[in-house]
């Protein structure tokens, strides 16, 4: 693979552990932590924006605009990382289920220096990003789920290949990881593809369109495939379908909203290895980790975690109470 351009970030590799306490004698359950990233904000993002920052300051770029709803981990990743690398940031900001952590998610962007433009909708986004573009910002996609973007898990699954060779843990038949923007799973799926892995993701359909997100996921994987080194041809879309299966079993009601199985899994992941999860993504994902161990769909099962597990107290300091939002950004939380 001809790397990219990268700014380091981010501590790798992340450790795997093996959960005794959740598998069975017929289907093991791992976990790969890539909450612990970073010690200040982990979780997904942050190998996804060694990508895009490097390629920020290679264009000469001084802020940047991305999108994303009110409690957007991408957001607030983007703000502290931006920030640290000497970028402004704003974002287009759309209205999310309201829940203590969206709160505490949008507080820490602000006080980190979020220039937020709330909207109404996803549809009333584009003009308000095309204007912050047209004003100087560069465009960063919705969880950074570019192909740039992507790399940092082409890069992550070449991790990952090498801990099984060095026999951390067996080589998973399946990884199941949160699928919102589609980058995470795109990104792995291409990078086992390269390495040869018989690994195939489980992306746990988190938004809607469903349609959409399948399709868009399957394409960027194709993309990353590429530029992993994967020789292009008509075949590699049809082998990123059989490595890319999208789960849209666990969405429930919609995007950001609770479900029983979330609820569930966030009980035990709680009591079984310490982990919280966020009922917005990483529940439903171990959700349908949980489905693959209890339903003996794969003798390796491995649950890629991309929640922060860093303390949100240190980024709230000169955060504004809830109170003190102004009204369009507390609409969006309402």
């Amino acid at each position: 693979m001809q790397r990219t351009d990268r700014l380091p970030i981010g501590r790798y590799p992340t450790p795997v552990v093996h959960v005794a306490p959740l598998s069975n004698p017929q289907s093991d359950l791992w976990i790969k932590r890539d909450d612990l990233t970073h010690e200040v904000y982990g979780g997904n993002k942050v190998r996804k924006l060694e990508h895009i920052l490097a390629g920020a300051l290679r264009h000469g770029a001084r802020r940047l605009v991305t999108l994303g709803a009110a409690g957007s981990h991408h957001v607030l990743a983007t703000t502290c990382f931006g920030g640290r690398a000497g970028l402004a940031v704003e974002a287009v900001l759309v209205p999310q289920a309201p829940s203590p952590h969206v709160m505490d998610v949008l507080r820490a962007a602000l006080a980190l220096g979020l220039r937020a433009f709330p909207v109404g909708s996803w549809a009333a986004a584009a003009p308000v990003v095309a204007a912050r573009v047209a004003a100087g910002a560069r465009f960063v996609t919705v969880g950074g789920s570019s192909v740039a973007g992507s790399t940092g898990y082409v890069e992550a699954a070449r991790e990952l290949a090498a801990q099984v060779r060095a026999g951390e843990l067996p080589e998973p038949d399946v990884c199941v990881v949160a699928l919102g923007s589609g980058g995470t799973a795109a990104g792995l799926a291409a990078g086992f593809e390269a390495e040869g892995m018989r690994t195939r993701v489980v992306g746990v359909c988190v938004a809607t369109p469903r349609w959409l997100v399948r399709a868009t996921s399957l394409l960027l994987a194709r993309a990353c495939a590429g530029r992993a080194g994967v020789p292009p041809s008509r075949a590699t879309l049809g082998a990123m379908r059989s490595r890319l299966r999208v789960d849209t079993r666990f969405l429930g009601a919609g995007y950001g909203l609770a479900t029983d199985a979330g609820d569930e899994a966030t009980r035990l992941a709680r009591d079984a290895v310490g982990l919280s999860l966020d009922p917005t993504y990483t529940a439903k994902a171990f959700a349908s980790a949980l489905w693959h161990l209890r339903a003996r769909q794969a003798r390796h099962v491995l649950y890629w975690h991309t929640l922060s597990s860093a303390p949100m107290e240190p980024l709230l300091e000169g955060a504004p109470p809830p109170g003190a939002l102004p009204p369009g950004l507390r609409r969006l939380v309402s």
